[in-house]
């Protein structure tokens, strides 16, 4: 028997995910469609009568704006917000800035597949020289984590999310369920996914198959032991959400050139 609700939702569109780049840890805000996107599932949510105790986000203007634009049309904009570096996407390393699309030309479709969406395989390290090195480890709030700046990512693997991700869940996240608190987590999708994988008991090859749309929130009911007693529900409309996973895995497919 169900006794926790808990909602994990991936940020609106970004405008690299509008232009199928690897976004990570740069900070983008949501697309117009993305902040639309956020404003719909606020909407679906209350309309279905869902009240939420505690939001957690990262630390991604991304993520942060989902949040505040979810709560805004539910009308609850002052439910707390918590935000942690541990929510953040994942780190894509070398990767970050590039497209999807164009380096599956390049390396290959299975490549591509293996860096996105394998579970314990991570991409080049980012360094120095990379165009986006600096904006990412100079920026302010990178100082606010709980680990030294040195010690942060430069490239993860899905396994790697999950490792600096589940003592956050345990020390901080459960708790508040255990209260009863209703929370959302609003995050991104390989944060989501990497809890998923922890909750659900997920294989290590099959979560190569999870796929969450921007957008779209998850619904998880959890036992005493914050266990699944039925499967994730994805809410809202199930042609249009089944039409969006599918625009999100076709995004590591070459494009045929012109």
């Amino acid at each position: 028997m169900s006794k926790y609700r808990l909602f994990l939702l991936r940020h609106g569109e970004g405008a690299w995910n509008k232009e199928n780049r690897f976004c990570s840890w740069v900070d983008q805000k949501l697309s117009e469609d993305g902040v639309k996107e956020a404003q719909d599932c606020g909407r679906l949510l209350k309309e279905r009568g869902y009240k939420f105790d505690l939001v957690f986000t990262s630390i991604l203007s991304r993520s942060i704006q989902t949040a505040w634009l979810v709560l805004e049309a539910m009308g609850q904009e002052w439910v707390p917000v918590v935000k942690s570096w541990r929510l953040n996407e994942r780190h894509y390393g070398s990767l970050i800035g590039l497209n999807r699309a164009e380096m599956a030309l390049q390396h290959g479709e299975e490549k591509v597949k293996l860096w996105r969406r394998s579970y314990d395989i991570a991409p080049p390290p980012i360094d120095e020289s990379h165009p986006y090195f600096l904006e990412i480890y100079n920026d302010r709030r990178y100082t606010t984590c709980d680990v030294p700046k040195e010690n942060l990512p430069r490239a993860e693997s899905l396994k790697e999310v999950l490792d600096r991700l589940l003592p956050y869940w345990d020390s901080t996240v459960v708790p508040e369920i255990r209260k009863g608190r209703t929370v959302l987590i609003a995050a991104h999708g390989n944060s989501c996914r990497a809890l998923l994988k922890h909750l659900e008991g997920i294989s290590d090859e099959d979560i190569a198959s999870v796929t969450l749309p921007t957008g779209i929130p998850v619904l998880l009911e959890l036992d005493e032991n914050l266990k699944p007693v039925k499967p994730r529900q994805l809410l809202g409309d199930q042609a249009k959400i089944q039409a969006a996973i599918k625009k999100v895995e076709d995004q590591g497919k070459a494009k045929p050139t012109t």
